[in-house]
């Protein structure tokens, strides 16, 4: 069990705690020793899942704060899903980057329900970790070069603690310069 110095969380080794992991992404750590060895995982508030609620509650700068959005692209009539994982100082460019990247005509981000169906995770708490293995998981370098960030469990009453580095050697991961942009207004 760890607690980060700042951080209002504690965080437990993933293997003790499966009841706070959606079942999908369970499943991965259960698959993968090595990276389950380098994930926590801290139960939260679920009415407080959503990224400025949670960071202010448990004391997390957004930059420590990863984000992970669903986006489907679509050409004529075949929709692609990708997941899109940014700081949450900055936002996902889906219309230019990512649009590129899934060759689409179109790119938005994925409805609620297909989000949530195609994961098998709660909205508000996709994370990376479990998703299928037929999408590509983009990460922007500022998140593969953090040390540790928090993202979502698949669960919105928890979190996963985990290195940059570590979400880079998922399957279908790819570091994308040009993923983030700042967030204005």
């Amino acid at each position: 069990m760890s607690e980060h110095r700042a951080w209002d969380l504690t965080g437990h080794p993933v293997v003790d705690r499966p009841d706070l992991l959606a079942e999908p992404v369970g499943a991965f750590l259960a698959a993968d020793p090595a990276l389950a060895a380098a994930v926590e995982v801290a139960g939260i508030d679920p009415e407080l899942a959503d990224t400025a609620a949670f960071c202010e509650r448990y004391r997390v700068r957004l930059d420590e704060s990863a984000n992970c959005v669903v986006v489907a692209g679509r050409r004529g009539g075949e929709t692609r899903l990708a997941a899109v994982v940014v700081l949450a100082t900055t936002r996902a460019d889906v219309n230019g980057t990512v649009r590129r990247l899934l060759d689409a005509r179109k790119a938005s981000f994925a409805a609620r329900e297909a989000a949530c169906a195609g994961s098998g995770m709660e909205y508000g708490g996709i994370t990376p970790i479990g998703l299928p293995v037929d999408w590509p998981v983009y990460l922007d370098p500022a998140v593969v070069a953090a040390p540790r960030v928090v993202i979502g469990s698949g669960l919105r009453r928890s979190k996963l603690l985990v290195s940059g580095a570590a979400l880079a050697t998922l399957p279908g991961a790819v570091v994308v310069d040009g993923l983030a942009l700042p967030v204005t207004g």
